[in-house]
């Protein structure tokens, strides 16, 4: 797969101001694409961070899709992913389609810990119920 390949190499390249970077990547779910690094190691800066959004960039070029919209929410519906513009995420909410336990993605999870811990979250969890 070359999102996978890709990966590889910019992980074998990606420094921070000449400081290579330990990291690590993974797609979940046949659909995010997850980078961390171990900033112990070394930091991420922004040129690095915008290396790591070019690369994702390329990717939506090449396959025409968006990695960045906001207005798309994934949830979980027994064992699959599904996803909804909010409007249509809302009305599922109001409908009770999406209720207190569908589970939701976090993607504004900012270090592994809350990553392991609030990425995968019941909706009455999540950002998203102070939301309603």
């Amino acid at each position: 797969m070359k999102i996978t390949a890709d990966l590889r190499d910019f992980l074998g390249e990606w420094n921070a101001h000449g400081a290579k970077l330990s990291a690590d990547a993974a797609i979940l779910y046949d659909r995010f694409v997850v980078l961390m690094v171990d900033e112990s190691q070394a930091m991420a800066s922004g040129c690095s961070i915008d290396k790591s959004v070019a690369l994702v960039k390329s990717w939506e070029q090449s396959f025409g899709l968006d990695f960045f919209d906001r207005m798309q929410i994934l949830y979980k519906e027994g064992n699959e992913i599904k996803e909804d513009r909010m409007h249509d995420f809302w009305a599922k909410r109001k409908a009770l389609i999406v209720n207190d336990d569908t589970v939701v993605f976090n993607n504004l999870v900012k270090n592994k810990a809350e990553f392991e811990t609030l990425w995968e979250v019941p909706f009455k969890d999540s950002w998203h119920a102070s939301m309603w």
